[in-house]
């Protein structure tokens, strides 16, 4: 049974379905939970003409207890106010209104049919007024919930309720001091909270009709017995053990004489494990996930798990949306065969007005279509226009890279990777294609047309790929070779051979170095390759490994070396051509090498300052004196820790990495040249510094080992960089080498 179903059971009575937020920020989408499971448990009761109300609270009356990062100059004068007296942030209304018309709009979107209220109205009007009234005369109890629930005693002169200070207009500087029934004595302090401070006015006033609010956990439950509420949930923030939902419950039993409402705690959405929170760059805004998923889907995300079940959703650069996308269709399958009746009934509960019946094709397809020419007509075919919209923001925004393409203008680089049967191949395909083709039937032609020629089915469609997007995947082949004009296609297929054979002549620089040629461990992105074809990374995998803590051979070796460099001035370190290559590379990423050296540049700069080196372990250590002779980057990493392939590419908006050393993760700035396996980033800036969890201790057992140079920097120079630092960690640490190349896009 769908757990909203079984939730509310056979419940007797009507019903008040209530929920509220604090407009204090922008709405990021773990946001919209709440009021959509409370949604869908008041459409369920009124489809079963239980009369029923849900009402949305917009809580204007909380003071300002903190701002987003681009406010703190210019609002940072009315921190305490409350959020409906504050300006808003665009200049226009109030605080509370520009961001509660951001959520009433999301509602509208998302079809959220809830009432909507705001608390600073509702204290003015005074229908909290008896609430009020009730909660400073039974002061005493509520302190005596407080003690029992948090096991500490609460002042004889603390009493639930703030005024808004008549001075200062500030409402979280303020400190209710007496209470004689009919007004309360109150202090405006200047040290009561850190994020705020008061005028230091005194006074007495009366606490109705707006003049001050309740505590939100006595509020919370003053709403429940004002309203007389029957359901309200609560997020796992608030409604863990001992926590402000529980300390509400008592407080409508014990003071007010009511029932709290049915029990409904909900886990969060979390992006890397950890809570969403746009203040903090986790996770997207609802507006940003109204860009890639129509309203029915974020509904179907909102409503597809129990509630208490914490959700990973992190879509930038994972299948996680497509991946979505089909779990609809499955929905929507069982709604209309009538199979599977929870899957149906969430898909039942996901729309917006009139059920719609989602195209067949799935999202994956249309992610291909969109980037191929020619392909609105199948678009159309299949009903979606609508579809391929968001299909179209996935690939810009979050897909990743290994889903995007590009038709090249010009024959791709890597086709040099074709054999004779593969160039045959094409040969064949260019001569069939002018015969009126259906992509089906012109899919299983390609497939034994390579056959014929002993090409095993990746040969034979990774010849296509490499000929015309450059890389040895892609979309089906039928469908991008017919979305192309016929006469590009066979004029760049007959042309592959003479162009390739041409590509295949290796200039004298690169003769007799020994290149890796293993995408499933590492490859460097096409795109960075376009914009920086001096790029050459080693590569080279060093198993069984004894990393210590430090070594006396090693020590001696790092003192001479340290020796040598006597004299070594900060200027010199400008004059070395290694160290002028990554000072440019960092300047054409937007990165100012001034505050974030390169490693070698960093290094030796310690040694120029006489600060000495680091002492990390045997492996650090080791190949440090490498990085310092040849002024070339190189990085060792944990190979356990990381998940093939990896991959050196432009870091995307959004993406981050905890780094070694740092206690909260770096936004990567969209542009960035890092390292990526498959669960993100393991450094950034080309080995300027390494991501935490594949960091290299005293308990790894197997290295993947790195070396990075461009510019000046030439592939031979970085070969014997990497032949250095594997014979460094051998001789230090142990070990057998397993892999060891060169990768180039050459």
């Amino acid at each position: 049974m769908f757990w909203a179903d079984e939730l509310l059971g056979n419940r007797k009575g009507d019903e008040w379905v209530n929920d509220a937020w604090t407009p204090s920020g922008i709405v990021h989408m773990g946001g919209l939970k709440g009021p959509m499971i409370h949604d869908v448990l008041s459409r369920i009761l009124k489809d079963k003409k239980v009369k029923t109300k849900y009402t949305f609270g917009f809580d204007d009356m909380d003071p300002i207890d903190g701002l987003p990062q681009d406010l703190h100059e210019s609002h940072e004068k009315y921190m305490g106010m409350p959020i409906y007296i504050a300006p808003g942030p665009d200049g226009k209304g109030t605080f509370g209104e520009y961001y509660s018309n951001k959520m009433s709009h999301l509602f509208k979107l998302l079809g959220i049919e809830a009432e909507i209220y705001l608390a600073h109205e509702y204290y003015k009007k005074g229908i909290y007024n008896d609430a009020i009234k009730l909660v400073l005369d039974n002061s005493g109890k509520v302190r005596k919930v407080y003690e029992e629930m948090y096991k500490k005693s609460i002042s004889n002169d603390w009493y639930p309720f703030q005024i808004i200070c008549p001075e200062c207009g500030k409402l979280g500087t303020t400190k209710v001091v007496g209470w004689d029934g009919k007004e309360v004595e109150f202090v405006c302090s200047e040290d009561l909270v850190k994020w705020a401070h008061g005028c230091g006015a005194e006074g007495r006033i009366s606490p109705f009709n707006g003049n001050g609010k309740i505590p939100f956990k006595v509020e919370w439950a003053a709403k429940w017995w004002v309203f007389g509420v029957t359901i309200e949930g609560a997020g796992k923030d608030h409604a863990s053990a001992g926590g402000t939902y529980d300390v509400a419950r008592k407080i409508v039993k014990d003071v007010f004489g009511k029932d709290p409402p049915l029990k409904l705690p909900y886990e969060f959405f979390l992006s890397h494990g950890r809570k969403m929170s746009s203040s903090k760059g986790l996770g997207l805004t609802g507006e940003e996930l109204l860009e890639v998923l129509p309203a029915e889907l974020v509904r179907f995300l909102m409503i597809k798990n129990h509630p208490n079940r914490a959700v990973e959703f992190e879509p930038k650069g994972t299948d996680i949306i497509p991946k979505l996308y089909d779990d609809y269709q499955k929905a929507a399958d069982a709604y209309f065969e009538k199979t599977d009746e929870d899957l149906a009934r969430i898909f039942e509960l996901s729309q917006i007005g009139e059920v719609k019946k989602p195209p067949s094709v799935r999202f994956s397809a249309l992610a291909q279509w969109v980037q191929m020419p020619n392909m609105s007509g199948a678009i159309k075919k299949e009903n979606a226009e609508e579809w391929a919209k968001y299909a179209r923001v996935w690939i810009e925004k979050f897909a990743p890279e290994s889903e995007k393409f590009v038709v090249s203008e010009s024959l791709p680089e890597l086709a040099k990777e074709l054999t004779e049967q593969q160039k045959n191949l094409l040969k064949k395909i260019a001569e069939e294609l002018d015969k009126d083709w259906d992509a089906e039937e012109f899919q299983t032609k390609i497939y034994d047309l390579g056959k014929e020629l002993s090409l095993k089915g990746k040969e034979t469609f990774s010849a296509i790929y490499l000929s015309l997007i450059g890389k040895d995947h892609g979309p089906k082949a039928a469908w991008l070779i017919l979305s192309l004009d016929k006469d590009f296609v066979k004029k760049r297929f007959n042309e592959t051979a003479v162009k390739v054979e041409k590509l295949n002549i290796k200039d004298e620089e690169n003769t007799n170095i020994e290149f890796l040629k293993k995408p499933e461990i590492f490859s460097i992105d096409l795109g960075l390759f376009e914009k920086h074809p001096s790029i050459s990374v080693g590569v080279a995998l060093i198993k069984g490994v004894r990393i210590e803590k430090t070594n006396p051979d090693l020590e001696k070796e790092k003192s001479q070396f340290l020796n040598s460099l006597t004299g070594l001035t900060t200027q010199e370190l400008g004059q070395y051509p290694e160290i002028v290559s990554y000072r440019n590379l960092y300047k054409e990423m937007g990165v100012d090498w001034h505050s974030r050296r390169p490693s070698p540049e960093a290094l030796l700069r310690r040694v120029a300052l006489n600060k000495g080196l680091y002492t990390i372990n045997t492996a650090v250590d080791a190949y440090n004196l490498v990085v310092m002779k040849h002024r070339v980057s190189i990085g060792a990493f944990d190979l356990d820790k990381l998940e093939f392939p990896t991959v050196l590419r432009f870091a995307g908006e959004g993406e981050e990495i905890h780094l070694l050393g740092d206690k909260e993760p770096t936004a990567y700035k969209e542009g960035e040249i890092a390292y990526f396996d498959q669960n993100g980033g393991f450094n950034m800036d080309f080995n300027y510094r390494d991501a935490k969890r594949t960091a290299v201790t005293e308990s790894t057992k197997n290295l993947y080992i790195n070396v990075d140079g461009a510019y000046d920097i030439s592939p031979k120079k970085v070969e014997e960089v990497l032949r250095d630092a594997i014979e460094i960690i051998i001789k230090y640490c142990g070990g057998e080498l397993e892999v060891f190349g060169l990768e180039k896009i050459h």
